[in-house]
């Protein structure tokens, strides 16, 4: 294995601005735990030049979702960033754009409304009470 060659952990980017290709790849590396431009390429299942999933992924990259090792002369890219924290980022930037900043106004629309189901509502205050024992 090779070195990483970017650390972008300092970069926020906000990912509303994501493009449906950066999306898509993202979601395969973060399946995969890591991958190379060609297996992302097969993934995908459309005719994509290479030169383009190279494109897509340096600028993940420079947006702070990706990183990289070199394995020979293979690049291959790993989350820089976890899916959580991310789409965590997406929910407080809707929360800006509709509810003032409120995540609990957000929080209760999304529950008035339906959009968590009763299990869902489950798993997060069995997760709540975790992490008030927690400590945290």
């Amino acid at each position: 294995m090779g070195n990483t060659t970017m650390s972008n952990e300092a970069v926020i980017h906000d990912p509303s601005e994501l493009g449906d290709l950066e999306r898509e790849l993202l979601a395969l590396v973060w399946q995969a735990g890591e991958a190379t431009a060609d297996l992302l390429r097969v993934k995908l299942g459309r005719p994509l030049k290479d030169s383009t999933i190279r494109t897509v992924l340096r600028r993940l990259e420079e947006k702070g979702y990706l990183t990289h090792t070199v394995d020979q002369r293979t690049y291959i890219y790993h989350p820089a960033q976890s899916r959580q924290s991310v789409a965590a980022r997406a929910v407080k930037q809707i929360a800006e754009w509709f509810c003032e900043g409120s995540m609990e106004d957000l929080l209760v629309g999304m529950i008035d409304s339906n959009a968590l189901d009763k299990g869902e509502l489950q798993n997060l205050s069995t997760h709540l009470t975790r992490r008030r024992k927690a400590g945290k």
